[in-house]
């Protein structure tokens, strides 16, 4: 069940498969997604809820919109993380990165919802070049844009 304060990842992406085929027990995803006002910010005509084992969003990587400066980056002894979150995490960038590698193009917003009515303003829009991230240093960042590419 959602609650009123969740993380709430949309993606889009200009692929007509069924993504959902790829579903599992920590990610889920969910074709033309429950309205999130920043869904707004997406740019291709699929679109994708990414659902946790939780519902929403919350069980993935994140970091806050005001800690980008920490990029992406493997998970770190000193900051427990839970290993299902890990996991969905690295399910996420493999999807993403098969969509990129059949041609298509994806993005994706990760938004704290609220039970705001209007999206909130994106902090930056990122290019992320997915054959430079690793899946295991995958993380979404709080209000910004994700558009993906893959040049190795």
């Amino acid at each position: 069940m959602i609650s009123n304060m969740c993380f709430m990842t949309i993606l889009s992406t200009t692929s007509n498969d069924d993504l959902s085929l790829a579903n599992s027990k920590l990610v889920q995803f969910i074709k033309n997604p429950i309205h999130v006002p920043e869904e707004k910010y997406l740019r291709f005509k699929n679109k994708w809820f990414l659902a946790s084992n939780a519902g929403c969003s919350c069980n993935f990587r994140h970091l806050s919109g005001n800690s980008i400066e920490l990029g992406f980056g493997e998970p770190e002894a000193w900051f427990p993380e839970e290993s299902e979150s890990v996991e969905a995490s690295i399910q996420i960038a493999g999807n993403v990165r098969a969509l990129l590698q059949q041609g298509a193009n994806v993005d994706c917003v990760d938004a704290w919802a609220h039970g705001q009515e209007n999206a909130a303003p994106l902090l930056g829009d990122i290019q992320v070049n997915i054959a430079e991230v690793s899946n295991t240093a995958f993380r979404f960042f709080e209000n910004y844009r994700f558009s993906f590419i893959h040049r190795p």
